[in-house]
């Protein structure tokens, strides 16, 4: 049986962050991942305030190994974890086209800057004193004086290399993509060491249960196939005409013609989505046919009220496949 989570790209005020947490805690949502997005509020000062207005609720950021270094990361997570009571929780990802740019930052070997970010982390939440050479970082007498932490590490993947690395280290999985579901975790289990524990399956999206919130889908659409390989891009089935539009996009960098030429049937197989009898068929597949374990759902607007309004309407359409 899958939870219900949220993803908090962090268009709201703190204030606002802080207040939607507690009142989704409430609701019964399980976890809250808040999005490192770089100029918006930063996602450990939130979590923090989130720490404390909140007693179950497992937290913790969506981030990367480009724009903080693995050390400084590992020493907020333990911040965090301290602050909690133990409930912190990391998501690393390969860094993103919405990110990065803006900072000057190439997005250079992210397999192996995942790789090393990981290691990294792992050994200063050892509380040992931390000598590491790799290729892309390296630590000389490092040490975390926040003692042992236990922190779980999800990693968010679409690439073959990068679900691979997720099934051999990882301890839970943030999956994006909804038609790639059974082959994205397919790559991961094929890698899966037969002595490892269970991973945490999670899925991200939305559940789009009016007409405006499908076409509201358009914004984001374009950057899932951006950053996407061509597995996850075929999974949508396009036209060749459709296709070169596409690939002409992620080249240029240019998310508005892909935004353009999306239909209703690309949005609705993008994410759960149709009336709400129909999205309540489509979660419990989703979740039965994957074996998924929590459903983080997108909180994207600036309003509050808005958010928690869709919150409630969720949880109220998902109950019974829940």
């Amino acid at each position: 049986m899958a939870t219900l989570g949220l993803h908090i790209v962090p268009t709201m005020s703190v204030d606002d962050i802080v207040t939607l947490t507690a009142e989704a805690e409430a609701m019964g949502y399980t976890h809250c991942l808040l999005a490192d997005e770089g100029f918006m509020p930063d996602v450990y000062a939130t979590l923090a305030l989130v720490a404390r207005a909140t007693t179950t609720m497992r937290l913790g950021p969506v981030t990367n190994g480009y724009t903080r270094h693995p050390a400084a990361t590992a020493t907020a997570l333990a911040t965090l974890d301290e602050i909690s009571g133990g409930r912190t929780f990391v998501t690393m990802l390969a860094g993103g086209s919405m990110v990065l740019p803006p900072m000057g930052i190439e997005r250079r070997a992210p397999l192996g800057v995942v790789r090393e970010s990981i290691e990294i982390m792992r050994l200063l939440w050892s509380g040992d004193t931390v000598d590491y050479e790799g290729r892309h970082f390296r630590l000389n007498g490092a040490r975390c004086t926040l003692g042992r932490h236990d922190i779980p590490v999800w990693i968010a993947a679409r690439g073959p290399k990068l679900l691979a690395l997720t099934g051999r280290v990882a301890d839970g999985t943030l999956l994006t993509v909804k038609p790639d579901l059974p082959h994205a975790l397919g790559l991961i289990t094929e890698a899966r060491p037969a002595d490892a524990p269970p991973l945490t399956r999670s899925y991200i999206g939305r559940i789009c249960y009016t007409p405006e919130m499908v076409a509201e889908q358009a914004r984001t659409f374009p950057y899932i196939l951006m950053d996407s390989p061509q597995r996850v891009i075929d999974a949508f089935g396009f036209t060749p005409d459709q296709l070169a539009t596409v690939e002409a996009a992620i080249a240029a960098d240019d998310p508005e013609p892909i935004a353009a030429m999306a239909t209703q049937e690309m949005l609705q197989l993008y994410q759960i989505a149709g009336t709400p009898r129909e999205c309540r068929v489509e979660f419990d597949r989703v979740v039965a046919d994957n074996d998924l374990d929590v459903v983080m759902i997108d909180v994207l607007e600036p309003d509050l009220s808005a958010n928690l309004a869709v919150l409630r309407a969720t949880l109220e359409i998902t109950a019974d496949a829940r």
